[in-house]
């Protein structure tokens, strides 16, 4: 007949002191109370593993602080595993496995990983300027929070002092990026669904703002106001540039001398600095080539076409444009970006193709490869167009001339080929 174990009482368990030897009482169904020499109580498990049939122990804790009942309902747990097939021990260590993988990977963490994927598609800048915004908006309160933590009231409390200020705007493009920082860790296997699919309907839509620019009949204008601003002349030759060019801020202020190619009279932008990572060229009008030879000898020796004041070895700042403007009385009324809308518009109204124009302006086709197609298919048509366009300016300027029309004379325009 098998030895009936009976349970052991709070006072048994209490009382048990330290032996010369290590021993053990026994409370059945596999739970026993483990005496060490030096005192201490363990709670142990005693089962024969699945399948293999090999017996094995497993800790539940220290007495007092586990104490007799929740002993008991640790074992009661751990049978019912075994009455599964599922071994106890591997199931606790996998679900303990599990959660320290899951609070390793905080939001910021993810955030790392998913802006690395991020800067294979954006620009440069663009790449920075994305991850600024979620340093300074979204990781304060959420980046040391585990990604299955993150929840849909918590991020729209993190974003409501943003909406409060009326930064509409920039919390729809917080929205944005954390859905897809959130899309990643789905599929990744971090989390099971992201769960904040439609976090951004909690805010009201911001209203549609375009890029402050000015009229066609204003660019006399601006010419005026800019041949008598207190710039420095690489400021001057930056902001002619972008109006030139229709090229953004920060694909004018970092252009680099090994990118113009002299014999086909062509601006060749590799992707990496573009906003699409897709390589752009800009075919190059006699003003645009003036304009070159008038930084030639301020920067010909560097890399930078448009190189910083304090340290030539880089590039002007992107916003120095438009910094300038805003000295020049433009403020709210034109900003660098405005001159690309100009363009534009200007274009448009003298019924140049759309697709030249677009193509001109790197807008991406959403078909890649007609996008593709297009930027070299148009290189002949946007070259006439930006002659044209830079005739156009170069007659707004009349009385005040531009650096660009100022050295025309003195270069000679070569065809390429």
């Amino acid at each position: 007949m098998a030895k009936l174990t009976l349970p052991l009482t709070n006072t048994q368990v209490s009382n048990a002191k330290p032996r010369d030897k290590e021993y053990s009482l026994s409370d059945g169904k596999g739970l026993a109370l483990r005496i060490k020499t030096n005192g201490t109580r363990l709670w142990i498990f005693n089962y024969s593993r699945p399948y293999t049939k090999k017996r094995a122990n497993m800790s539940f804790g220290v007495y007092p602080e586990l104490t007799l009942a929740d002993a008991r309902k640790e074992r009661d747990k751990s049978n019912s595993l075994l009455a599964q097939n599922i071994d106890p021990k591997q199931h606790r260590d996998e679900k303990i496995g599990l959660q320290a993988f899951a609070h390793e990977n905080t939001l910021l963490r993810v955030a790392e990983q998913w802006h690395k994927v991020k800067m294979s598609k954006v620009s440069v800048d663009h790449a920075q300027d994305i991850w600024r915004s979620l340093e300074l908006h979204l990781f304060p309160s959420l980046g040391k929070v585990p990604i299955h933590k993150i929840t849909a009231p918590n991020t729209i409390n993190a974003l409501r002092p943003l909406a409060a200020k009326g930064s509409l705007e920039t919390v729809k493009r917080q929205c944005q990026r954390i859905n897809e920082i959130m899309v990643y860790a789905v599929n990744s296997g971090l989390i099971p669904v992201n769960p904040l699919a439609g976090i951004k309907e909690s805010f009201s839509v911001p209203q549609k703002k375009h890029q402050p620019t000015i009229k066609p009949e204003e660019l006399p204008e601006l010419m005026r106001r800019l041949s008598r601003a207190n710039i420095k002349l690489t400021t001057r030759c930056l902001i002619e540039w972008e109006l030139h060019t229709m090229v953004r801020p920060s694909e004018a202020a970092g252009a680099k001398w090994d990118e113009i190619d002299m014999d086909k009279c062509l601006w060749d932008i590799p992707a990496e600095r573009m906003k699409k990572r897709r390589a752009h060229s800009v075919p190059l009008s006699p003003q645009m080539l003036a304009l070159l030879d008038v930084m030639s000898p301020v920067s010909k020796h560097r890399e930078y076409i448009f190189p910083s004041d304090r340290n030539p070895k880089v590039s002007i700042n992107k916003q120095t444009a438009n910094m300038a403007l805003r000295r020049m009385g433009y403020e709210g009324k034109l900003v660098a970006h405005g001159l690309r809308s100009l363009a534009s518009t200007v274009l448009n109204e003298q019924q140049f193709s759309p697709d030249v124009v677009e193509a001109a302006l790197a807008h991406v086709d959403q078909n890649g490869t007609r996008g593709d197609y297009n930027n070299a298919v148009y290189i002949e048509p946007r070259r006439k167009m930006m002659c044209w366009w830079s005739d156009y300016i170069e007659s707004a300027a009349h009385g005040n001339l531009g650096l660009a029309h100022s050295n025309k004379n003195i270069l000679r325009y070569r065809q390429p080929g």
